[in-house]
């Protein structure tokens, strides 16, 4: 299991900021192999300099990805698994920005269908060096509840 807190450790309310992340260009690189998105925002600086942005940019859903990477190493859940994540790009993310995340838990409820475990909706803010926030929303994170057994086998 990986370090963190159970279900019942933590309350509506509670808020958490993450270590922080500067994006370089291999990060950019690196997300563009893996997404296969090679776009000349992100890659071709002097056609990146005729567009709305001035300059190359970083992937959106690369901010969305180091997001949740940023909230695993923050060690506040305990192994916790995605449900979805409602999300919206507020401003550009650009080679030598610095990120950190800051998360609220909104609300939370025990799992109807797995009754072992519990789900939080939590407000989630990436922000940049300036304490700009560039993207936005909302993550559904199912946890494991503290010393509840799941139901035995039928059959």
């Amino acid at each position: 299991m990986l370090p963190g807190n159970f279900f019942e450790d933590i309350d509506i309310g509670d808020e958490r900021l993450t270590p922080r992340v500067t994006v370089t260009e291999g990060h950019v690189l690196g997300y563009a192999g893996v997404a296969g998105d090679f776009s000349p925002v992100h890659m071709d600086e002097v056609y990146a300099r005729t567009t709305e942005f001035g300059g190359r940019i970083a992937h959106g859903l690369m901010g969305l990805s180091l997001t949740d990477g940023l909230k695993v190493q923050s060690a506040f859940f305990r192994d916790g698994i995605a449900l979805g994540w409602t999300w919206n790009f507020k401003r550009p993310i650009r080679i030598g920005d610095t990120l950190q995340v800051r998360y609220r838990i909104a609300d939370k409820r025990t799992s109807r269908s797995k009754p072992t475990m519990g789900i939080f909706f939590i407000e989630v803010q990436l922000l940049n060096q300036n304490d700009e926030v560039v993207q936005e929303g909302e993550h559904r994170l199912m946890v494991p509840r503290r010393d509840v057994d799941a139901p035995e086998a039928v059959g």
